[in-house]
């Protein structure tokens, strides 16, 4: 579905951790169907691939995240990483039949699901810079927020004081995603498909660029590193990232492959940490607070 530029390979014995990375699950639903199709340009339609995420839209805080030091990952492999994804062209059939797609979305979604991805779903999201002041007035729901998937899974007792190991790794897990998140859409600048489809509706306008999702990439790399701590609860985790993905295409704000392409990615992220002995070490205390 993608241009793959070489796929990391997962470990299968690091520093003491005798398991591999949990391999990725192939894609599903109208992610499968969608891959099939043309993602090259299509010559009638050229006009399209002129389109871009407008520069006037720059976000000052999204592009100084590109300049952070990693917590997990090197620099090179942030770089590797970034040139590991691409999206179909614009006037590509893969594209069109995405479009269509969203329009059908817009066209069925129930006030319902609305409410649920706009104002439930949406707004959720860790933030290193607000973990900096403990007095800063979102302070406290940005730490919460880091346990979204767990508090929701597990239960209100799932936080970050009764579990100080887990919150250190997601802290350290969710700084590399927002890294890579606006390293890769400032790389790409993949219009939203509302500048595509002007008969898009999107239930709020974005002010960075589409490619790649960054609530998917922060939801399934969520869901992987609580896969890793609860293996039995994999499934229920990779469905609720799921979950996210998909609120983002009911919002008509994010193209499918946008989705898709976020969780090959969080994969390759939590698989090119591995090798690093500060994630081990983390991730081994995270483990031991499950294992009580």
């Amino acid at each position: 579905m993608y241009k793959i530029v070489g796929y990391l390979a997962l470990l299968t014995h690091v520093v003491g951790l005798s398991q591999a990375v949990h391999p990725l699950e192939p894609a599903t639903n109208h992610y499968l169907e969608l891959g099939k199709l043309s993602a090259e340009p299509n010559s009638e339609k050229a006009v399209l691939d002129s389109l871009r995420f407008f520069p006037e839209s720059y976000n000052s805080m999204a592009l100084l995240y590109t300049q952070l030091s990693p917590a997990y990952l090197s620099a090179d492999q942030i770089s590797r990483l970034k040139q590991s994804v691409a999206f179909p062209a614009n006037s590509s059939e893969q594209t069109r039949a995405e479009l269509d797609f969203l329009l059908e979305w817009q066209y069925k979604r129930t006030e319902k699901q609305e409410e649920r991805a706009a104002q439930v779903l949406a707004p959720i999201g860790y933030w290193p810079h607000i973990d900096v002041m403990e007095d800063h007035p979102n302070y406290e729901e940005n730490v919460q927020d880091l346990f979204f998937e767990g508090r929701t899974l597990l239960g209100d007792e799932c936080n970050a004081a009764n579990y100080p190991a887990t919150a250190k790794l997601l802290k350290g897990i969710t700084k590399d995603m927002r890294i890579m998140e606006f390293t890769v859409k400032y790389h790409l600048l993949r219009a939203r498909p509302y500048v595509l489809e002007p008969r898009l509706k999107p239930l709020q306008i974005m002010g960075s660029p589409s490619f790649a999702s960054g609530h998917t990439l922060w939801a399934y790399i969520q869901a992987f590193a609580w896969s890793e701590l609860l293996p039995d609860k994999r499934e229920r985790f990779l469905e609720l990232a799921y979950e996210i993905g998909e609120s983002r295409e009911i919002m008509g704000i994010h193209y499918p492959s946008d989705e898709e392409a976020a969780r090959l990615l969080a994969h390759r992220m939590l698989s090119a940490m591995f090798p690093n002995p500060l994630f081990i070490d983390d991730l081994r205390a995270a483990k031991s607070e499950w294992k009580k």
